[in-house]
């Protein structure tokens, strides 16, 4: 089987738009449910129900798949889980390395859905030499000092930091150097990378504040209808102008 060194996917080659990759993987979740129950087929409308988008967005994503179903009949499952699988460069091993094995890492080090993407968590690096040797998730911890020997042994192109956000910028850095070109950043600041390296950022807090403001503006509607007032207008939102060229946010954002 291939390592993640030797090949990319092809999308961004294809043309598929960001949005579209951002939602490839909702798709791949909800088939797969269904593959386990031996569903065959699936029409687009419960597909996109499945994946929360609508149905005419989910069939202009599986155009630029190449993979328009059949009238009457819908999607075969099995076929689109494995085209899916294929763009998103699933159907290979990816070794990936994380880095900063606190709370979160060792969360992250521990989930299981990993294996089951085809990611291999290869290694986990901490800078606190107490943590050296010991196992989490039956994988022994190795110190920062070897992280350079630790990507090129084990070819990794993919690496996770959750450290501290004052280590990340060196961390990243670091991983870079060795060669990794693509990170997935939990750390909460900003990471500079060079042309060529690729990152998303998970920050949990400010997708928290999101939610705040969302409930502070349902209680100050709620509060106005009780004292007998209208709300104020609300603009509906517009996916199509100001979230991509295709709507909606992915739930990981570009950093």
């Amino acid at each position: 089987m291939a390592t993640g060194r030797t090949h990319r996917p092809a999308t961004r080659s294809r043309g598929i738009p960001e949005a579209t990759v951002a939602r490839l993987p909702l798709y791949l979740r909800a088939l797969t449910a269904l593959s386990e129950r031996s569903v065959p087929t699936v029409s687009s409308e419960e597909l996109a129900a499945a994946a929360g988008v609508n149905s005419a967005k989910l069939r202009k994503d599986f155009s630029y798949l190449g993979s328009y179903g059949t009238r009457g009949v819908g999607y075969d499952v099995e076929y689109l889980v494995y085209q899916i699988s294929r763009e998103l460069g699933l159907t290979q091993d990816w070794p990936v390395v994380i880095v900063g094995i606190g709370n979160l890492g060792a969360a992250l080090a521990n989930y299981g859905g990993f294996a089951s993407r085809g990611f291999r968590v290869a290694a986990l690096i901490d800078a606190d030499p107490g943590l050296t040797g010991k196992p989490v998730a039956g994988i022994p911890v190795q110190h920062t000092d070897e992280l350079e020997k630790i990507i090129k042994d084990n070819g990794v192109s993919i690496g996770v930091i959750a450290t501290p956000a004052g280590a990340a910028q060196q961390v990243c850095d670091r991983l870079v150097a060795a060669g990794v070109t693509s990170i997935l950043n939990f750390a909460p600041t900003v990471l500079s990378v060079p042309d060529g390296v690729d990152v998303r950022k998970v920050d949990l807090s400010i997708e928290l504040q999101i939610l705040a403001f969302h409930e502070q503006r349902k209680s100050g509607e709620e509060t106005a209808a009780g004292d007998g007032a209208l709300p104020a207008a609300v603009t509906p939102r517009d996916d199509s102008t100001d979230q991509g060229p295709d709507g909606d946010v992915p739930a990981v954002m570009p950093a």
